[in-house]
């Protein structure tokens, strides 16, 4: 278990970094590529890995950070039950929006992100849809309480704000990196949020509500008992992204998206991260049957 502790945070921390450095390169050397030259040889080598692999490396260690987390705190049944439908799902819809339009809208991938499964969509994108969504979804179970209180309302309250926690990363996160200097898709048809469809948010909504649901379905039977501190990843991997992208947007002048992700995404993470935190705090441990009979032959003595 140590172990897989260790190699979590290792993930997540390169998460973050490559991050970091991804921004650097964006937004600092691409702009000034006069820069490259005063850089050592080093520098110069990183600063090209960077562009041309960058975005692969921070997905892939995102998706990793979140997989060993789940298998730490929700074991690999409830684990695969979540990533499979996320990766399958989210990868169809994403075959099917940029082969035939629906149910995003007509856009096209450029490079940067990866090997392009059948030629459309890279491979890093239902990886995104697994990490973002599965610390999305977990966010707003643990914040309603969906396992301490069950019910249909609870279950259904949980879908909906772990789908929109998915959507305002993505009100954020697509206009920067469709309209930017270095664009790593674009939209054939563009529209009237800033440059996004509204179709796009329908998609992004309905998407993550699908797979999250059958997660949902897959888990009925095995309720998941979080301990306090056990919602921190989840919400620093939510507010990592999210930062990455408001930084990367408001670079690029677009402050209303930012400003809609922090009221739609931002709070609600930070409220249900707050609400499920404490909820689990106060859980009480019930005495098993050893430690009864234990404390009665101690009572007896």
């Amino acid at each position: 278990m140590k172990q897989l502790v260790i190699a979590e945070r290792v993930c997540l921390i390169g998460h973050i970094v490559s991050m970091v450095f991804g921004l650097v390169g964006i937004l600092l050397v691409v702009p000034n590529a006069e820069v490259l030259f005063h850089l050592s040889e080093f520098g110069q080598k990183a600063m090209q890995w960077s562009m041309a692999g960058g975005g692969v490396v921070y997905m892939i260690l995102g998706a990793a950070a979140v997989f060993l987390y789940a298998l730490r705190t929700l074991g690999l049944g409830r684990t695969l039950g979540f990533m499979l439908p996320a990766v399958l799902i989210s990868l169809t819809s994403e075959l099917l929006g940029t082969s035939t339009g629906f149910p995003f809208g007509h856009y096209s991938y450029l490079s940067g992100l990866g090997y392009k499964i059948a030629g459309l969509v890279p491979f890093t994108i239902p990886l995104s849809w697994f990490y973002v969504g599965c610390s999305s979804y977990l966010l707003g179970r643990a914040g309603l309480d969906v396992d301490k209180k069950p019910s249909l309302l609870r279950h259904v309250g949980a879908i909906a704000l772990g789908s929109l926690l998915l959507t305002s990363w993505d009100f954020v996160l697509d206009p920067a990196m469709s309209q930017t200097s270095l664009p790593f898709w674009y939209w054939q048809q563009p529209g009237a949020f800033f440059g996004m469809p509204y179709q796009n948010f329908a998609g992004w909504l309905g998407t993550g509500a699908v797979f999250m649901t059958v997660a949902a379905i897959l888990w009925r039977n095995q309720p998941i008992k979080f301990e306090r501190s056990q919602l921190n990843l989840p919400l620093v991997v939510y507010l990592g992204n999210f930062g990455f992208a408001t930084v990367m947007s408001l670079a690029a002048g677009f402050s209303i998206p930012v400003l809609l992700g922090v009221l739609t995404g931002v709070a609600p993470a930070l409220y249900l991260w707050w609400k499920g935190s404490s909820a689990s705090g106060q859980l009480s441990v019930e005495p098993t049957a050893n430690e009864v009979s234990i404390a009665s032959i101690k009572a007896v003595n």
